[in-house]
């Protein structure tokens, strides 16, 4: 089929190339404009953005679509359908309705839960068994519209954002390739457009800087499931907060513990450290200019000592 593809980061990039070795014709890809990035703040392309250049795959990089020429560039590519996979840009109607069998948007979770920006790692947040991809044809909502088929896997118990992402996105550029078969004419009967159900509508707000702040009054099991679904962006952290200025220390990883105190109280020697229920030790750190470390490591030249307060 005759595809523009409409993504921008590695996820999008695993249906690109599934796509491309499949056979089908990218007519052209079109990203996010490139942003500044690095300690130099360069100008860095997307991975999207570089695998289409690679490939001498036209590159359209519209800050928006409010522009009549910007559509009409669009339309004249006379697609079959458009594939979009976190793009992040809103598509209106006369985009939407421009190719011959719409819009399919890859989402990484089971519609109509978790609808929206972050859905991975609002999944594991929740301590959710399960989760999956959707091919979805797009209409004017977010992520409304009907559903072409799902694929679910379980969610493991040591899951984290990084590597549910890895996994959703083989699952999506697989499914994908599936849907696009059925719109070609294969023998799929299974696959056939179905309203979203109402019931069980959840939305995964956009994970905001202050949210990477771990906050110690909550239950111990919920930061634990922030700290995997944070890694490795944005990336849980705590500020050690007894010295002048403080010091901020990522964590990487984390296992409950046995202990009860004031929140943010550190318990011991090993840092466990007291939440509204329960206790949470850090298994993995990383202090700002440094490389990642076990937790004992740290507390061998950076000692935070117990009755210590973390704010």
């Amino acid at each position: 089929m005759r595809l523009i593809f409409m993504g921008t980061p590695d996820f999008a990039l695993t249906a690109l190339t599934a796509l491309a070795t499949a056979g089908h014709d990218i007519a052209a890809v079109y990203v996010q404009p490139p942003r500044r990035a690095g300690r130099g703040r360069a100008v860095r392309p997307s991975p999207v953005h570089a695998w289409a250049e690679a490939q001498g795959v036209p590159v359209r990089t519209p800050a928006s679509f409010s522009e009549p020429g910007t559509v009409a560039e669009f339309a004249a590519l006379e697609a079959d359908a458009a594939v979009v996979a976190a793009y992040g840009l809103i598509l209106p109607e006369a985009i939407l309705d421009a190719p011959v069998h719409g819009c399919l948007n890859i989402h990484a979770s089971l519609l109509p839960r978790w609808r929206g920006a972050a859905p991975i790692q609002r999944a594991i947040q929740a301590g959710d068994a399960e989760t999956g991809v959707t091919i979805m044809q797009m209409d004017s909502g977010l992520d409304t519209g009907p559903i072409l088929l799902q694929r679910q896997v379980p969610i493991a118990a040591a899951a984290t954002g990084g590597s549910l992402h890895d996994e959703l996105a083989a699952l999506g550029a697989a499914a994908i390739v599936e849907a696009l078969d059925w719109l070609d004419g294969a023998d799929t009967a299974e696959l056939r457009p179905r309203l979203q159900p109402r019931a069980g509508a959840t939305y995964a707000r956009k994970i905001g800087k202050a949210e990477a702040r771990i906050d110690w009054s909550r239950p111990a099991k919920q930061i634990e499931r922030t700290v995997r679904a944070f890694d490795p962006a944005p990336g849980a952290f705590f500020e050690s907060g007894f010295e002048s200025g403080g010091r901020r220390i990522r964590v990487l990883g984390a296992e409950l513990a046995e202990g009860t105190g004031e929140p943010g109280t550190v318990l011991d020697d090993s840092l466990t450290v007291a939440c509204g229920e329960g206790a949470l030790r850090p298994t993995q750190v990383q202090r700002q200019g440094k490389a990642p470390m076990a937790t004992a490591d740290l507390l061998r030249g950076f000692a935070i000592p117990a009755g210590t307060v973390l704010p």
